[in-house]
């Protein structure tokens, strides 16, 4: 084939040329798909897998001593013993609402006797604010906690013993 020939060929919009004719031509005929593949798809994420990392979170904070009020805790524990009839321990006082970029929190903790319950508080909001947008991408819009009440250092566990040894 002529240069001149070749030069009249019309050029496709997709194709790759050096221009010296000797090269093959490659075209790209179709496009798969616009934009970033990340960015293809909706992720949703369900109120419990925020409430279980919220959980774990304000756990790990020192002063912390327990999550949920006395009384959910005993409900709790009766109904850790029948099958099937268990909500994670790791939820207990902790509700989350989640929307599609934004989460609220409630939480209810019992404290350590002798904490300063101000920094206690602070210190939980700051981990699991921290957690939460870390491991769900989703902006915590606020993280409410209620004090309910505070352990004594001779108070025995609210929790009855297992009957099973």
């Amino acid at each position: 084939m002529t240069e001149t020939a070749q030069s009249n060929r019309p050029e496709n919009p997709g194709s790759v040329s050096s221009g010296s004719g000797d090269e093959p031509r490659r075209t790209s005929t179709t496009k798969r798909g616009i934009g970033d593949p990340a960015s293809r798809g909706r992720t949703t994420i369900a109120d419990g897998v925020v409430e279980k990392i919220a959980g774990l979170a304000a756990r790990d904070v020192l002063g912390v001593h327990a999550m949920g009020s006395g009384m959910s805790r005993t409900f709790s524990a009766v109904r850790d013993r029948v099958p099937g009839g268990s909500k994670s321990s790791v939820t207990r006082g902790v509700k989350a609402e989640v929307g599609e970029v934004q989460t609220a929190l409630d939480l209810e903790i019992i404290v350590d006797y002798g904490v300063s319950i101000s920094d206690v508080a602070r210190a939980v909001r700051e981990n699991v604010v921290s957690a939460v947008e870390r491991m769900t991408g989703l902006e915590v819009v606020e993280v409410n906690i209620a004090v309910s009440d505070v352990k004594l250092p001779d108070e025995e566990e609210d929790e009855p013993e297992p009957r099973i040894q």
